[in-house]
């Protein structure tokens, strides 16, 4: 079978596609058909080399986190499955591997594909959506009338979480480039900002909740925009910057949260549940996996908005 893999750290030029066997599951696994992988920043943050003491550095590494594909076979312990299923999951945020024709998984890290949504519409779930998912009810707490401002909206997570709080009755500002502002207007937002022609400093309104998804903002900045009582969330732990959120909200009715991807079953039916219910879901641009190195390429470089899936034919 065909899998992305490199061995060494750098940009995607390190990425190959290479011939490798088809891997044996055990009795509580399944084995997965990839039709579709979708591309997360965490990939490239990972093989640019910026998060080896979560990833480690044995190499060759695989890329790819989220999939959706068919059950080609099933472990005799495994028992909501069976081989023919459509399904959509996730494999270990920092080890990665989706890139393949075939993956290994355990049931809970799957869940029933919508029969109303694509292979690639699935693939683009489950990083994304549950990160936007535990961001606005989780860590937010998003509810009725409160004011949200998003930074960095027309990326996945963002033009994800727009919707989300939309539907908790949230009021939203979204704050991206010129090329995202119709995409932000056209998940829900309320007020559309370009940052290249207004600060973010000098908004007039205060907010209940910031998502900073852009990895931008300062949360000194930040937090003469919040209210009083309010949340400011952020994208990528660091060591450093969760002992800092730690001891600052002891202190402190500003609360600052930093989103730690926690991947589960539930939030994966969750995320089912809300497309079939009409969640959109931006997937902008596809790419067949000859061209692992353009769709990097292009996707860390910011040329493609939302949510960028290479296929596996």
């Amino acid at each position: 079978m065909r899998k992305v893999l490199y061995s060494r750290f750098g940009d995607e030029r390190v990425l190959e596609v290479r011939e490798q066997p088809t891997p044996a599951i055990a009795k509580d696994q399944l084995l997965i058909q990839v039709k579709a992988a979708s591309i997360n920043p965490l990939d490239w943050k990972i093989y640019h080399g910026e998060m080896k003491l979560l990833s480690g550095s044995k190499f060759p590494k695989g890329v790819g986190i989220d999939f959706a594909g068919i059950v080609s076979q099933v472990g005799l312990g495994v028992a909501r499955y069976q081989v023919g299923d459509a399904v959509f999951g996730f494999l270990d945020v920092f080890k990665g591997g989706a890139l393949a024709d075939y993956v290994v998984v355990a049931e809970a890290a799957i869940a029933s594909k919508p029969a109303t949504i694509s292979f690639d519409q699935a693939a683009a779930l489950p990083v994304t959506g549950l990160a936007a998912l535990q961001i606005v009810d989780q860590l937010a707490a998003v509810g009725q009338g409160h004011e949200v401002l998003i930074n960095g909206a027309a990326g996945g997570v963002g033009l994800f979480a727009i919707q989300l709080a939309k539907r908790c009755g949230a009021r939203v500002t979204a704050v991206t480039g010129p090329a995202g502002l119709q995409r932000a207007t056209q998940m829900g937002a309320d007020l559309v900002v370009d940052y290249t022609k207004q600060r973010i400093s000098q908004l007039p309104q205060r907010f209940d909740t910031i998502i900073d998804l852009s990895d931008k903002l300062a949360f000194k900045a930040a937090k003469e925009l919040l209210k009083p009582r309010a949340t400011f969330v952020s994208m990528l732990p660091s060591p450093l910057g969760l002992a800092g959120s730690f001891f600052h909200n002891l202190f402190s009715s500003r609360k600052r949260k930093i989103l730690i991807l926690k991947p589960t079953a539930t939030g994966l039916n969750a995320l089912a549940a809300l497309a079939q219910d009409g969640l959109q879901i931006p997937v902008e641009k596809v790419y067949d996996l000859a061209h692992v190195r353009q769709a990097y390429g292009e996707t860390s470089q910011g040329k493609v908005r939302g949510k960028a899936v290479l296929v596996l034919n």
